[in-house]
């Protein structure tokens, strides 16, 4: 029977860049949250695999969906069909969720039975951003990814996003950061685990005051578009915005409904450019398998 599964968005509360490893990658301290925008897979029965896109260019034997099908290796074949919903390329993590849906999926017999298998590996091996979508929850990510520390039940808050025209590659972003002197993290004094308990009490005020990006200086002045895009906000009205990840999408948490709607309405920016009205994911909305 076929079924339908939601991979939802994600941005970053936080992101503190800590030194550069032996092993040549950067340990990270991030407070994720994931947003009710969200891609949507189809998986049913088929005699072999195969993988589908509404998105011209997307869905091919690279994909990430593929990818963490083969990483599986499961005894049914399935048809996936993806609908993509999440700007690409953007920081909003839509690839690594897509894959994480498939392993989610896979843990709940989606494609046959599955022996156990070190889930954590295989999403690790797939992304940066996957073990933290296995959560299904709000988190403190930290290392390279693999470890992750669930939030529990997330605050009804919202988000405006504003998507420039222009990409940004990770691996640029972190050779630009590279370039700038940063002042050292210590996780004793880190903002994000301030900022996990400042959610974890709902307390809004205090957790906007503590949203910060590491790569947002860096990457704004290197790519103007990014800066427009930081700016409409600011000039709707929006006290803090942030880039989400390394970018190039950008976003405003609002406390209500009425407040994200309001500064939506009065966005101004290029016709390149696009907005986005979400908010935090809620477990009931996209967590599960839900009948086609």
């Amino acid at each position: 029977m076929p079924s339908i599964r939601l991979a939802p968005a994600k941005i970053n509360l936080t992101l503190e860049v800590l030194d550069r490893r032996a092993d040549g990658y950067h340990g990270i301290r991030s407070l994720m949250v994931p947003l009710a925008l969200a891609d949507e897979l189809t998986i049913e029965p088929a005699a072999t695999f195969s993988l589908s896109c509404d998105v011209a260019g997307l869905g091919g034997d690279d994909d990430l969906v593929a990818r963490a099908y083969r990483a599986v290796a499961p005894p049914d074949a399935a048809r996936i069909a993806l609908v993509k919903r999440i700007p690409t390329q953007a920081g909003l993590g839509g690839g690594s969720s897509d894959a994480a849906a498939v392993l989610l999926a896979a843990m709940e017999g989606a494609f046959g039975p599955v022996p156990d298998r070190d889930w954590l590996a295989i999403a690790r091996s797939l992304g940066s951003d996957v073990p933290f979508f296995l959560t299904q929850s709000g988190a403190l990510v930290e290392g390279t990814g693999e470890r992750v520390t669930a939030v529990g039940a997330l605050p009804q808050w919202h988000v405006v996003i504003v998507r420039p025209p222009e990409v940004v590659s990770t691996a640029a972003a972190y050779a630009l950061l590279d370039s700038y002197s940063r002042p050292p993290r210590p996780r004793n004094i880190s903002a994000s685990l301030r900022a996990l308990e400042a959610l974890q009490r709902g307390a809004f005020d205090e957790v906007v005051e503590l949203m910060h990006n590491d790569f947002q200086d860096a990457v704004a002045g290197a790519h103007a578009t990014i800066g427009v895009a930081l700016e409409a906000l600011r000039d709707a009205g929006c006290a803090k915005p942030l880039l989400a990840g390394s970018g190039s999408c950008v976003f405003a948490l609002c406390r209500t409904a009425d407040e994200r709607d309001r500064i939506a309405s009065v966005l101004q920016f290029p016709e390149t450019f696009a907005s986005y009205s979400t908010s935090f994911a809620q477990p009931a909305a996209w967590r599960g398998t839900v009948p086609a």
